[in-house]
């Protein structure tokens, strides 16, 4: 009997010992359309930003979890455990060129 292997879109975020959020690579490359090693070379040439938010107010207990790389922007909306509550890609505008 083969064993399937769980979606990893379908399971939380992690987080390391820190409390530190770790996406993995599978799960991250598969919105941005890539395979994990297109996205990890990505990420050793340094095409690939993120930035995590920790909400306040009514917001408190969720984090915005974004990841930038080219036109493209992915971002999360999760919960302390992990929980993806919400998820986005976007596609952003190439910036106007300068001197034309």
């Amino acid at each position: 009997m083969e064993q399937q292997r769980a979606d990893p879109a379908d399971l939380p975020i992690l987080r390391d010992a820190s409390g530190a959020f770790v996406l993995d690579a599978e799960r991250i490359a598969a919105r941005f359309g890539w395979s994990a090693g297109e996205w990890l070379g990505m990420q050793r040439r340094g095409l690939v930003t993120s930035r995590v938010e920790r909400g306040e107010g009514e917001d408190q207990g969720r984090w915005r979890l974004s990841v930038h790389c080219g036109n493209r922007r992915w971002f999360a909306i999760v919960s302390d455990d992990g929980a993806v509550i919400e998820e986005k890609l976007d596609f952003l505008p190439s910036p106007p060129r300068r001197g034309r």
